[in-house]
């Protein structure tokens, strides 16, 4: 499975309240964000979270929209970051696809709670509708990695690349809702298992 983007927050100094540092408030408040959604978690929630006043939040964050911020670009960043690396722009498209869908599984495995969060977003703030836009961004690169695979004659033709993206990211984007890190499915095995699925119906 290739490597992903390092996380741009992973070595943030500690800084702020004893105990805390902002890479442990934003793991906490994505938690929270999950469980009872972002619109629905106010600033005292996340202290009562953290076991900490609302004030000492604000040594770490400026707002609760930033938390969002953080959170989002930890999972966008990484998905992104494997568009960049060299398996994701040489070779045939079919390598090429397969080595960002590993990647992408990759990543949402390693950053699972960030990458749910952005699953949910709804698209009600400013923030949120240029994450979700990113995200269409990153769609339409597998979309013509898929269309560049059909016209070499790696992939079956008599499905549209758009309906392909979207069975692909459907199968991908539900292993957020079951799979448990650290249990007898490895992420390169569940790597290897959509894969398998996957391409047995596509190859030709």
């Amino acid at each position: 499975m290739p490597s992903t983007a390092t996380s741009p927050h992973a070595a943030a100094a500690k800084r702020g309240r004893p105990g805390y540092d902002q890479q442990s408030v934003l793991h906490i408040a994505v938690d929270v964000f999950n469980k009872h959604g972002y619109e629905a978690t106010s600033m005292g929630t996340l202290a009562g979270h953290l076991g900490i006043s609302k004030s000492a939040i604000y040594h770490h964050v400026p707002s609760k929209e930033d938390l969002l911020r953080l959170a989002l670009e930890e999972a966008l960043g990484g998905l992104e970051g494997v568009l960049k690396l060299d398996g994701a722009t040489s070779g045939a498209p079919d390598s090429r696809l397969e080595f960002v869908l590993r990647g992408t599984i990759g990543v949402l495995v390693d950053r699972l709670p960030f990458v749910t969060l952005l699953l949910r977003l709804r698209g009600n703030t400013e923030m949120e509708r240029e994450a979700l836009a990113r995200r269409r961004v990153f769609d339409r690169t597998i979309t013509g990695l898929v269309a560049a695979a059909q016209e070499d004659g790696s992939l079956r033709t008599d499905i549209a690349p758009g309906t392909i993206t979207r069975l692909l990211f459907g199968t991908i984007n539900s292993i957020v809702e079951w799979y448990k890190p650290g249990g007898a499915l490895s992420a390169e095995k569940l790597a290897d298992d959509v894969i398998t699925m996957s391409f047995q119906g596509l190859h030709q």
